[in-house]
């Protein structure tokens, strides 16, 4: 039994990003943060995501609802697609053409697609209703731990990232206000269950 067979069998589990966005921190664009999430029996149940340059602090605990610098946020109520705002992670781990089709897929659909290089802060906009949508086609756990109950418990749908070996190997991410998540995960090829 190796240490990641341990890992993945663990009840309690800090899933933690020091830096998610490194490439802007590196470049002092200030969109970066610090990523933390809490796991139980495989159970995404706390989230944390901070911002330090942008002032911000969004937090989540299951059944508990989602706040950003302690006032509470919900997903966007924007239902039409020709009105969204959507951003697409892109990761090296995937072919360049599979990230094209898929913004190509977002325009096509009539909503903006943006990128703004840190997964755990496009999960935080999405939670907040300051995007309509978050898409990846391969991302890893620690972008998305926190994210994840922040956008649930703000009212949204993530996918199933967990299924599989979601933990260890990464997964595609789908994160969207309800209204939105069934027609997203059509279009993206990644479904919710």
């Amino acid at each position: 039994m190796g240490a990641s067979d341990g890992l993945a069998d663990a009840q309690n589990l800090w899933i933690i990003d020091p830096i998610d966005g490194t490439a802007n921190f590196a470049r002092s664009h200030p969109h970066w943060c610090i990523s933390i999430g809490f796991m139980r029996k495989g159970t995404p149940e706390i989230g944390v995501i901070h911002a330090p340059v942008m002032g911000e602090t969004y937090a989540a605990r299951r059944g508990a609802g989602a706040t950003r610098n302690g006032a509470k946020i919900t997903v966007s109520e924007i239902t039409a697609f020709n009105r969204s705002g959507i951003e697409v992670g892109w990761s090296s781990r995937r072919p360049a053409a599979e990230y094209q089709a898929l913004v190509k897929a977002v325009m096509d659909e009539g909503a903006a697609a943006k990128r703004c290089g840190s997964g755990a802060l496009g999960m935080a906009f999405v939670a907040d209703g300051r995007s309509e949508g978050y898409l990846e086609t391969h991302i890893n756990s620690w972008d998305v731990a926190a994210g994840m109950v922040i956008v649930t418990e703000a009212g949204g749908v993530t996918n199933a990232f967990f299924a599989g070996d979601g933990l260890l190997k990464g997964n595609p991410i789908l994160a969207a206000p309800p209204a939105l998540a069934g027609r997203m995960a059509e279009m993206s090829g990644i479904g919710l269950q």
